[in-house]
């Protein structure tokens, strides 16, 4: 049983709303184990399965992709469960704040105005999209001028 649950378990949120969730398979586990994902945003909601599975050249499901994910700093609960006849799998549980994982989107809307009398260069653009971030404050930028 040791060493047949998952390993490397990572979720990233990315466009506001998608999620992949992704892992290795157990460094014990033979090759025809199979493993499920569940997850829910609640204490009280029921775990749900995931619906579209990743899967590695052998067909066992080594992630999943989410649709209409909302952050609203929630906390998220993850369960993946294996099974192969005969044999006892590990399960993994992990617990994620789902807006640590948040990859963000670039700035929107980059304008950049440089006069050529006083060589300075205006550079302006709106906060990237977010679903849980509501105030611009909350950001802080870095320009990396090349030229």
């Amino acid at each position: 049983m040791n060493g047949t649950a998952i390993e490397n378990f990572v979720c990233v949120i990315y466009n506001i709303s998608f999620m992949n969730c992704t892992w290795h398979v157990g460094r014990t586990a033979q090759g025809d184990t199979q493993y499920f994902l569940y997850w829910k945003s609640s204490r009280i909601e029921d775990f749900m399965e995931c619906q579209n599975y990743i899967k590695d050249n052998c067909g066992r499901h080594t992630g999943c992709r989410f649709q209409n994910v909302t952050i609203e700093n929630k906390m998220a609960y993850f369960l993946v469960n294996a099974s192969r006849s005969g044999q006892t799998i590990q399960s993994y549980k992990k617990n994620i704040v789902l807006y640590t994982i948040e990859k963000l989107t670039p700035p929107l809307n980059v304008t950049v105005n440089c006069t050529g009398v006083s060589y300075g260069c205006e550079i302006q653009w709106r906060p990237p999209r977010t679903s849980h971030v509501k105030r611009d404050n909350c950001f802080k930028y870095e320009i990396d001028i090349v030229n």
